[in-house]
C-alpha cells in the first residue's frame, strides 16, 4: 500500500480533472496497524452476523435499512428522522416531503439491490439499477437516473472554478467502472474483502460516475458487497451513521488519499468504522432481545387481551409507528376495541402518542426506536 499512486491531474483547459489509477491489480499489505484492525473488524463482523442465526432478523431489517437511509441522506443535507421515515406521505409536513421521498427511495433501492444480488453479481448493471430507484421522482430525477454521466461534474464550490475536487472526465467512466467491477469479482485476488470494499468505495467516490446521488450509492455499495460475498447473511451493517458522525474525517481521508497517495489512512478509518459499527450492531441486537423479554412480561398484565397485544407488538418491530385503523385491520376488531388496546399499551409505556391530534392519532414504539437512534 505504501507504493500506492492515486492518479494524476489532467489539464482540461480552464480546469484540471483527476484521473485515478486503476485498482484491479496485485496489492501488498505491509502495515501492521492495518492488519491488526482487519483482524478486529473480521472478529466483530462475525459476532454481528451470528445474530442472523439466533434472532428473527427479518423482523428488524426494515429498521436497519431505515436508519441507514436517514443517516446516508442526512450526509447529503436531508432532515428526515427515523420516526418520520415510517409515516405516510400525507402525514409529513409539506416542506419536508422532498426529504422524506429521498429516504423512501433509499429504502426501496436497498431492498431491490439486495433482491437483485440473487441473480446479478456486484456490477455496473446492479449499480445503475440501484441509482435509478434512488433518484426516481425526487430532486435528482432530471439527472440521468440509472445512467452514467455524459458531462463533467465537480464536488464542492458553486462552480467548477472553485471546486474542491473535479472527478475524471465522463469519457473514462466506462473503463474505470469496468476495472472496479473486475476487481470486485476477481476471486483470485488474495486481498481481504474488507480492504477490497474499502478501496472500491474510495474509487467509486473518486470516479463519481453519476450526476447526482454518488454519495448515497457509494455508501449503499458497502453493504451490498458484504452481503454479496457472504460476509453477512443479511444487510445489517451500515457505515453511514459512522460517516455522518465523523463527516469531516470521512471527506478529509478520501481527499487525502488523492492528494497524498495515503491509502493507508483511509483503510484505517474505514476499518475503524466497521469495528465501531459492528459493535453498535451487537449492542442493538442485545437491546432488542432484552426489549422482547420486557414486552412479554408487560403484556401478561393484559390478561385475555395479551394475544392481541402481542400481534400489535410483533407488527411494531417492522413498523414502529401505528394508528388505530391498522390495529383494526391486524386484529379484525372494532374501532372501539382497537382504541382501548392502544390506550392500554400507552398506559404500560409501550406506546407513545406522537401526533397530538384528537382523531387519527399516531403512536410510536419509542423504546424500540431509541435502540436505533441513541448512541
Amino acid at each position: 500500500m505504501e507504493s500506492f499512486k492515486s492518479g494524476t491531474y489532467i489539464n482540461q483547459g480552464y480546469y484540471k480533472s483527476f484521473q485515478p489509477t486503476t485498482i484491479n491489480r496485485n496489492w501488498k499489505i505491509t502495515n501492521m496497524e492495518i492488519i491488526g484492525l482487519l483482524s478486529k473488524a473480521d472478529r466483530q463482523l462475525g459476532r454481528l452476523d451470528m445474530y442472523s442465526e439466533y434472532v428473527n432478523i427479518d423482523l428488524f431489517i426494515r429498521m436497519h435499512i431505515a436508519k441507514e437511509a436517514t443517516q446516508s441522506s442526512k450526509i447529503e443535507g436531508t432532515q428526515t428522522n427515523m420516526e418520520e421515515a415510517f409515516l405516510n406521505k400525507d402525514e409529513i409536513a409539506t416542506e419536508k416531503r422532498d426529504d422524506w421521498e429521498e429516504v423512501q427511495n433509499y429504502i426501496s433501492a436497498m431492498k431491490e439491490a439486495v433482491r437483485l444480488l440473487h441473480t446479478l453479481p456486484f456490477s455496473s448493471r446492479l449499480i445503475k439499477q440501484t441509482h435509478k430507484i434512488l433518484l426516481q421522482g425526487v430532486r435528482g430525477t432530471n439527472k440521468l437516473p440509472g445512467e452514467y454521466r455524459l458531462s463533467q461534474n465537480w464536488i464542492g464550490g458553486a462552480t467548477i472554478n472553485d471546486a474542491v475536487f473535479i472527478p475524471p472526465t465522463h469519457t473514462s467512466i466506462g473503463e474505470l467502472m469496468s476495472d472496479m467491477e473486475r476487481f470486485a469479482n476477481d476471486e483470485l485476488n488474495p486481498l481481504p474483502d474488507l480492504l477490497k470494499i474499502a478501496i472500491i468505495h474510495y474509487q467509486f467516490e473518486t470516479i463519481h460516475p453519476f450526476l447526482d446521488g454518488n454519495g448515497r450509492v457509494g455508501r449503499l455499495l458497502i453493504t451490498l458487497y458484504l452481503v454479496g460475498k457472504g460476509i453477512l447473511k443479511q444487510p445489517i451493517l451500515y457505515l453511514s451513521d459512522f460517516f455522518e458522525k465523523n463527516r469531516l474525517l470521512y471527506y478529509d481521508n478520501l481527499m487525502r488519499t488523492r492528494t497524498h497517495n495515503d491509502l493507508n489512512q483511509w483503510l484505517k478509518f474505514f476499518l475503524t468504522g466497521i469495528i465501531e459499527t459492528a459493535k453498535k450492531g451487537v449492542t442493538t441486537f442485545d437491546g432488542i432481545m432484552q426489549l422482547q423479554r420486557n414486552m412479554e412480561l408487560k403484556i401478561k398484565s393484559l390478561g385475555n387481551r395479551s394475544a392481541d397485544a402481542k400481534k400489535i407488538i410483533d407488527y411494531l418491530y417492522t413498523q414502529p409507528v401505528i394508528e388505530v385503523n391498522k390495529v383494526e385491520e391486524l386484529l379484525k376488531k372494532s374501532n372501539v376495541t382497537a382504541y382501548k388496546l392502544l390506550s392500554s399499551l400507552e398506559n404500560l409505556d409501550i406506546l407513545t402518542e406522537i401526533s397530538g391530534a384528537q382523531r387519527n392519532k399516531l403512536y410510536a414504539f419509542k423504546a424500540y426506536l431509541d435502540l436505533f437512534t441513541k448512541d
